[in-house]
């Protein structure tokens, strides 16, 4: 889990703490719901594209070609069976 700081109002930690505390869980569970709650609302309405939501995923296999998307010599029967 990544860990970020922000700066919120003295009015919005107050009622964040009262939230917290109604449900009995610690402010940052609050604080993660509610960003996935606009997350997941960015989503359905097509806001982020593939990348945004896939972007910790790309480049992270090591060590196989690096042209694998454009070389026509690796692309020689691609899609065919």
């Amino acid at each position: 889990m990544t860990t970020i700081t922000c700066k919120i109002l003295e009015t919005a930690d107050v009622e964040l703490e009262a939230v917290a505390r109604k449900r009995g869980v610690t402010k940052s569970k609050v604080v993660r719901e509610a960003i996935e709650n606009v997350l997941q609302s960015e989503r359905q309405r097509g806001q982020l594209s593939a990348h945004d939501v896939m972007k910790d995923a790309c480049g992270v296999i090591k060590g196989g070609p690096r042209d694998r998307s454009w070389n026509p010599k690796r692309l020689e029967g691609f899609g065919r069976d």
